[in-house]
């Protein structure tokens, strides 16, 4: 029976091949040269030139026979190679293992300097993590590192290596726990694990940061996409329903016409007032209808298509609860609201119903478009008051000022409650109120209130075709 569980090393290569990403088939793009590159390579190269001078002036390049031109030509070049560290990384990279082995075979003091061994670093860092090709970057890599541990073993075994480190403490006493050759052979391999093992590790580490950037800015992408898809679906939506609704008051209308003028034209001769109210009955009529169909075409502008179909997403996007558009009686208004509220009390919302009226009887004269659109919108806060808060009571309020400068309508909704956690809905029913506010040249205003709960304020202007 196979065991259940993998071997260590079996283990250790299934981790270190998901840290390396091996067979990810993601590619960094390689930028061009920029001001930073340019930057780095200056703070590096006068850096690198400064240093050199002060280990002289200590005099630390006693070994170093070659011409200071040659010394200064050498930081110079190495400074250069961080230009390309991001466009061409493994070039770089090969680049600077040949310049290490170089300068390490000729001039072994310059190649130690601190501004040379932080150009070695970023050029191995830049190889593993700008490459983008990663199968090619671990064959690079790979090899400078091996090349750079059998240069190493062979200074050690064929080099002098040795005999410098006996040369240096023949005659002396020990003064550490292990011996002098094999301790700065230890330290030799534990200092180049470290220094190219920390340059593999931060350049993977800095790879897989910029894929996951990467993927969450394309993720980041096709969500907004994607919610500008739906928000634009809904928007045609609330559009078709409205156009449909605007679609009966129209036809309505059209009918009123008709019948009144077949009414003018018959007691036209006869009786020429009952006529004259006809007539006035067909101009009315017909500013409201001309008025509906103007606000349609303005609301409906943006709809490239005539096929497109509907789709039904739930009430929040439908801003109607329980109730479709075809094979039913007359539109509701706000005649029905009484019924809407004692309906939602039913259902465990406390509701009151207040009328606020400038003149007796004004909320009767309101249009049957304003009156729907009124009544739709409380219906939607209401129905989000259940769905989504935990209020206890709410209250709708609806006014209607037939005076003043500014005659309107309009319907207020509050509530106690706060956002219930899990029942964030998409939005699209808010979207809904407002598209129907905006047919009839209203206003919305919906969100919390400072004093706590919601509110939902819709407010249409009245003019002579609204009441």
């Amino acid at each position: 029976m196979p065991s259940a569980r993998l071997s260590l090393p079996t283990r250790v290569g299934a981790s270190l091949g998901e840290f390396f990403a091996i067979g990810d088939d993601w590619e960094r793009p390689s930028p061009a040269l920029a001001r930073s590159d340019f930057v780095l390579f200056a703070a590096v190269e006068l850096l690198g030139l400064f240093t050199l001078e002060l280990v002289r002036s200590v005099d630390s390049l006693t070994q170093t026979t070659a011409p200071k031109w040659v010394q200064w030509l050498t930081v110079s070049l190495g400074a250069v190679l961080l230009l390309g560290r991001r466009r061409w990384p493994l070039t770089v990279a090969t680049l600077g293992a040949a310049h290490m082995f170089v300068v390490g075979v000729t001039m072994p003091e310059v190649m130690g300097q601190f501004t040379l061994q932080i150009v070695y670093f970023i050029t191995t860092f830049s190889a593993v993590a700008w490459a983008p090709d990663r199968r090619l970057m671990r064959l690079v890599v790979g090899a400078i590192v091996l090349f750079m541990f059998l240069w190493i073993a062979w200074q050690f075994v064929l080099g002098s290596s040795v005999q410098e480190i006996v040369d240096h403490t023949k005659g002396k006493a020990r003064t550490g726990i292990f011996p002098p050759v094999p301790a700065a052979v230890a330290l030799t391999l534990i200092v180049n694990l470290l220094f190219f093992g920390g340059a593999i590790a931060a350049g993977q580490v800095s790879w897989r940061s910029a894929r996951l950037r990467t993927r969450l800015g394309e993720q980041a992408r096709t969500i907004s996409e994607q919610a500008e898809s739906l928000r634009r679906r809904a928007v045609i939506d609330e559009r078709l329903r409205i156009a449909r609704e605007l679609h009966d008051v129209v036809g309505h209308h059209v009918s009123v016409i008709g019948v009144q003028a077949g009414a003018a034209r018959r007691v036209l001769a006869k009786r020429p007032e009952a006529a004259a109210d006809a007539l006035g009955a067909i101009e009315e009529s017909s500013r409201e209808a001309v008025t509906q169909m103007r606000g349609l075409l303005g609301t409906l502008r943006s709809i490239e298509t005539e096929t497109e179909t509907e789709t039904e997403t739930g009430a929040d996007v439908e801003g109607v609860s329980g109730r479709g558009l075809k094979g039913r009686g007359p539109e509701p208004g706000l005649a029905d609201l009484p019924a809407l509220v004692a309906e939602r009390t039913a259902w465990g919302v406390q509701t009151a119903y207040d009328i606020v009226e400038s003149s007796p009887g004004a909320i009767d004269r309101l249009s049957g478009p304003v009156s729907l659109t009124l009544y739709r919108v409380a219906q939607e806060a209401l129905a989000n008051t259940s769905r989504h808060s935990t209020a206890s009571s709410a209250r709708v309020t609806v006014r209607v000022t037939e005076d003043g400068p500014r005659p309107h309508a309009e319907v207020e909704i509050v509530d106690n409650g706060r956002p219930r956690s899990g029942t964030s809905g998409t939005g699209m029913g808010q979207l809904g109120m407002r598209e129907r506010a905006a047919t009839h040249r209203g206003t919305a205003e919906i969100g919390p209130r400072a004093s706590g709960g919601y509110r939902v304020r819709v407010r249409i202007p009245l003019g002579e075709n609204h009441v």
